[in-house]
């Protein structure tokens, strides 16, 4: 069974659904993808269907262009304030990363985004954007697919109280904890080491569920695994996490 991309391409911007299966093989790729998240805290009143509209018509295809493999966007579940849109984007290597920050080397880019940028002080679309850079997991290098339905989506991020604490995390994913959770219904999406971003030394995942219902029973499933239940008292991964961060969303 191939494991099937996460991706948005320049025709299907903010139209590709949401498919999957679950229990996929993890990726056989060796080179890890490097993931960004982005935060965009939208201004109070602002307009948000001119910035997705910019997002998905306009930085969405010119990303794909300059070699991104995703770029999908998410909003918080619930009514947050201010409002924050979430995109994520994924790049197979440093040097597409590196290339996509220099966008106005792109004259289709330029031209598509003339509107945006004409965009006066006082229509002001968002006060700032974040971002946050990851580098893949060797248990699990590339991003999977959601799984059929998949219409919630958990962003956990995992502090450590220091770098090795957060180093012997990662080696627990990588040794097994990743094969549990694709045993017990937690999909993954990605994981990722931060190497730029806040509240470093972390890591950080994304997990996919139908709905809240199977997020909360498959946590369940999870917790009394066996494997689990051998794996966490080792005490090579003891004192790994300090304090845990999650976000619910769900796909625009």
């Amino acid at each position: 069974m191939k494991r099937r991309k996460f991706m948005f391409s320049a025709m299907a911007a903010g139209t590709l659904p949401l498919t999957g299966l679950a229990n996929q093989p993890l990726p056989a790729a060796k080179e890890k993808e490097l993931y960004e998240i982005r935060t965009y805290e939208m201004k109070f009143g602002a307009d948000q269907k001119v910035l997705l509209s910019y997002l998905n018509e306009v930085l969405a295809p010119s990303m794909i262009r300059m070699g991104a493999t995703t770029f999908k966007l998410f909003r918080e579940l619930g009514n947050s304030g201010p409002t924050k849109i979430y995109g994520l984007i994924a790049y197979p290597n440093s040097e597409v990363y590196l290339r996509s920050q220099n966008l106005n080397s792109d004259e289709k880019y330029v031209t598509a985004a003339a509107e945006y940028n004409s965009l006066p002080p006082e229509k002001t679309l968002y006060n700032r954007f974040t971002s946050s850079l990851l580098l893949a997991f060797d248990g699990m290098p590339q991003m999977m697919d959601p799984i059929d339905g998949a219409s919630l989506f958990e962003l956990r991020t995992y502090e450590g109280y220091s770098e090795d604490a957060v180093r012997r995390k990662i080696k627990m994913f990588n040794d097994g904890e990743i094969d549990i959770f694709l045993k017990t219904g937690l999909h993954p999406v990605f994981f990722g080491e931060m190497i730029v971003g806040p509240y470093r030394p972390c890591l950080t995942y994304m997990l996919n569920f139908k709905d809240m219902d199977e997020h909360d029973a498959n946590w369940k499933r999870f917790s009394s695994n066996s494997d689990w239940e051998t794996m966490k008292v080792k005490e090579e991964y003891a004192n790994t996490v300090s304090n845990i961060r999650k976000i619910f969303l769900t796909p625009l």
